[in-house]
């Protein structure tokens, strides 16, 4: 989602996103804006837009929505869904959508407010939902430990997840776990530190991914957005983690390219492979200056592909 700091809320690569999301003239389609935050990509897709288009927003937090809602009073281009946008993706017809974007993750805004829960480096109660749901301190006080520590290890690629998982089972055993300094201070206690990084890093992103199911989202959101193109409708998603970013990839790749070919045995016979969807770019990445200006945006990765 929209990164940046304390002095604001920056969207990412906003130029890459426009470039490659709309044609060269101002355009009367209708769009999509599954991940809205605070507006900054909506506000640019609107400028750029014509006035007969349509922009389509959507988010599950209730911040986000105030502000969408406020954007929409004053644009009647503007239509506010509230919830997943995978689920608002699905509800769309077939073919009747210009263009899809999607900006992954965690906002500024939700990094920034301690009481939202997601950050390691405040102290606040053990949130980290989106929106509705469960909780990280409820669903931590009832996972397994089995479990939990797959979670780390799938979703925060957290090398010593037994021992983190070991460690959460036994401290919920004493005392429920309900605020982030508390659940922080415990993961630093098992894992090492790196240079430039908190202990508590990956397991907190592991288990915020787990409390939104993100990645699941993400498949289900890719894939209606896919049906939602017309042809020649544009799809755009920005990940700020190797999980989205691999997934995103893979699936524009097995759209785009016919599946590898094995040379040992005998040949096959496979039917005609016929591309739907065309890879726009390849990983873009901000530039030195946006990194340099906005350093939350460092990690974020752009793909883009159109639908055939």
């Amino acid at each position: 989602m929209e990164a940046g700091g304390s002095a604001g809320h920056v969207p990412v690569m906003k130029a890459e996103v426009l470039d490659g999301l709309l044609p060269a003239q101002c355009p009367a389609g209708h769009y999509i804006d599954g991940t809205f935050g605070r507006g900054g990509h909506a506000a640019s897709l609107l400028a750029a837009l014509g006035p007969d288009a349509r922009l389509h927003v959507c988010d599950r937090d209730p911040e986000a929505l105030t502000a969408a809602q406020a954007l929409a009073a004053t644009d009647l281009r503007v239509r506010v869904t509230t919830g997943n946008y995978a689920d608002l993706l699905e509800s769309l017809p077939p073919a009747s959508v210009d263009g899809v974007l999607l900006d992954l993750g965690v906002s500024s805004p939700q990094l920034d407010q301690p009481e939202r829960g997601f950050s390691f480096m405040q102290d606040g109660p053990l949130d980290m939902r989106f929106g509705d749901g469960e909780s990280a301190a409820d669903w931590l006080a009832r996972v397994d430990e089995r479990a939990l520590a797959d979670v780390l290890y799938q979703y925060g690629e957290e090398r010593r997840s037994r021992a983190v998982a070991r460690a959460i089972v036994a401290a919920r055993a004493e005392a429920p776990l309900t605020r982030t300094r508390q659940l922080a201070e415990l993961i630093a206690r098992v894992v090492p530190r790196e240079p430039g990084k908190h202990p508590a890093t990956r397991s907190f992103q592991a288990i915020r991914i787990a409390v939104n199911d993100e990645l699941g989202a993400l498949e289900r959101g890719l894939a209606a957005a896919f049906v939602a193109l017309k042809p020649g409708g544009r799809l755009a998603v920005i990940s700020f983690h190797s999980l989205e970013d691999r997934i995103v990839k893979q699936f524009i790749v097995s759209r785009s390219r016919p599946p590898a070919v094995s040379r040992r045995g005998p040949p096959l016979a496979v039917p005609e492979f016929v591309a739907s969807l065309r890879s726009i770019s390849g990983a873009l990445k901000p530039t030195a200056a946006e990194q340099f200006a906005n350093p939350r945006a460092r990690s974020a990765v752009l793909r883009i592909a159109e639908r055939a």
